[in-house]
């Protein structure tokens, strides 16, 4: 059975990214324990960038033997990798590079080809590696106002085939392609995290994990690991309406 953990509520801003880094240390340090490898899927947005450079800063970047991570994304704007929208990008610059990972260590999804292929790709690759059912260590989330996650959008999520591991879909309300892990994949996680921060998403979040299952008006409530923890960190202008 999952592990759901009440939410954290964090002060502000600032504490809501010390707790996501800390927790993505500890996850990490006892998978590397344990295996002597951990997948982790990184997120784009504001709070993931301020998590990446604690990460990796002293005392969090040598608590972590990063040479043996591995590095997947939860989801990939369809631009290209050296665009400023770009969730690579993003993490590239502020984690990757500073950690000196090598590129082997890395599995971007590529939202410069065709969506779907870029997708199909994707979904072989997360196979071959990790097997038919692929399990990632952690899966970092976000929220967004709207109660989207990941590139799960309200409204797009009813047609996503449950056999799938990444897909791509069009976005209508923001004219977009996106590539995104699918529920299935999240949900077979060993950790999943999901930062929320700002007042802006105080509504969303009190209707994520206080009201009726809506999952295509609230995309985030489909994130429930079927054999995991799920851990929400929120800070207090989030919470304020719990």
């Amino acid at each position: 059975m999952a592990r759901v953990v009440e939410p954290t509520v964090l002060e502000d801003g600032a504490a809501l990214a010390r707790a996501a880094a800390d927790h993505v240390v500890e996850v990490l340090t006892a998978t590397l324990a344990q295996r002597g490898v951990a997948h982790v899927a990184l997120a784009g947005g504001s709070t993931p960038r301020a998590v990446n450079a604690l990460l990796a800063a002293p005392p969090r970047r040598a608590a972590i033997d990063w040479t043996n991570v591995v590095f997947w994304f939860g989801d990939e704007r369809c631009v290209p990798p050296d665009d400023d929208e770009s969730n690579y990008k993003m993490n590239r610059l502020t984690l990757l590079e500073p950690l000196g990972v090598s590129a082997a260590q890395v599995h971007r999804m590529r939202g410069e080809d065709d969506p779907s292929a870029a997708a199909a790709d994707y979904d072989a690759v997360l196979q071959r590696e990790l097997g038919v059912q692929p399990r990632l260590d952690l899966i970092q989330l976000g929220m967004g106002p709207d109660g989207h996650t990941a590139s799960l959008f309200p409204g797009t999520t009813g047609a996503i085939d449950p056999f799938k591991h990444c897909i791509a879909h069009y976005v209508p309300k923001l004219d977009r392609w996106r590539i995104t892990l699918t529920p299935r994949t999240i949900n077979a996680a060993s950790h999943v995290m999901v930062t929320a921060g700002g007042a802006e998403k105080s509504d969303a979040l009190r209707a994520v994990l206080e009201g009726p299952r809506e999952q295509d008006v609230y995309p985030a409530q489909l994130v429930r690991p079927t054999d995991g923890e799920l851990r929400w960190l929120v800070d207090a202008a989030a919470a304020a309406k719990l």
